[in-house]
């Protein structure tokens, strides 16, 4: 079994912002996203919300099996950031980052032009427990603020991160880039998303993702282009 890269044992109130342990200052994003989810449900009324629907939402069936997707998204983000923690803080740093990029942005969206899509189904065709957790996830989330979907955001997150892990084999880096596809494929067939809340959370992480790694991006462009000065000069 790997060894932690810090002793989390020894994290207190007064040392936290020490360069040992700073960075678990970035989970307060989540604290900061909740915070503005519960503001937005409260004071952006259903009836103010633009509804997102297009054709392929009709052509996509209901399907409950796939909640067993949409649900692997929580061991996805968790395990994720939680193995991220204790054994790379720089992939953690980025991965969190990377969230709450797309957490504010999802977020001004949804003040500025709130959302709501109604594909859910009246009722269910099949009485199981699929169906039933079905049920459960609409009880507790709202059809409103779901443009772009932050979702299959956060998929894409961890996957852009996870893909440019190189101490990773190349078979896991690809199961785990299929695995984030498969949830972002999830939520039209659970009809918790529009096919356009997808679409529209590729822009906001192709901007998290120039934020965050330009440098990965432009650098070598920048030099290949200097090297090609210094040959014809």
């Amino acid at each position: 079994m790997k060894t932690p890269v810090r002793d989390y044992r020894k994290v207190r109130l007064n040392n936290i912002g020490t360069p040992e342990f700073s960075h678990l200052l970035l989970l307060l994003g989540w604290v900061g996203y909740l915070v503005m989810y519960a503001v937005t449900e409260k004071f952006i009324p259903e009836s103010a919300c633009h509804m997102v629907h297009c054709h392929l939402d009709d052509i996509i069936p209901f399907n409950e099996y796939f909640i067993i997707l949409y649900v692997s998204w929580y061991f996805f983000v968790v395990g994720s950031l939680l193995y991220m923690l204790l054994y790379d803080i720089e992939g953690f740093k980025k991965m969190q980052t990377f969230i709450i990029i797309t957490q504010v942005i999802a977020v001004i969206v949804y003040i500025v032009w709130p959302s709501v899509q109604y594909g859910r189904p009246d009722e269910f065709i099949h009485s199981n427990i699929l169906t039933k957790l079905v049920g459960l996830i609409y009880s507790v989330d709202t059809p409103t603020g779901v443009c772009p979907s932050l979702h299959v955001g956060y998929s894409i997150a961890i996957a852009s991160v996870w893909a440019k892990k190189k101490d990773i084999s190349v078979i896991l880096r690809i199961v785990l880039i299929i695995w984030a596809a498969a949830i972002c494929i999830s939520v039209a067939f659970v009809k918790q998303h529009s096919v356009l809340d997808i679409f529209a959370a590729i822009p906001m992480c192709l901007f998290a993702e120039m934020l965050l790694y330009w440098k990965a991006y432009w650098k070598p462009k920048i030099l290949s282009e200097r090297k090609r000065e210094e040959i014809n000069g």
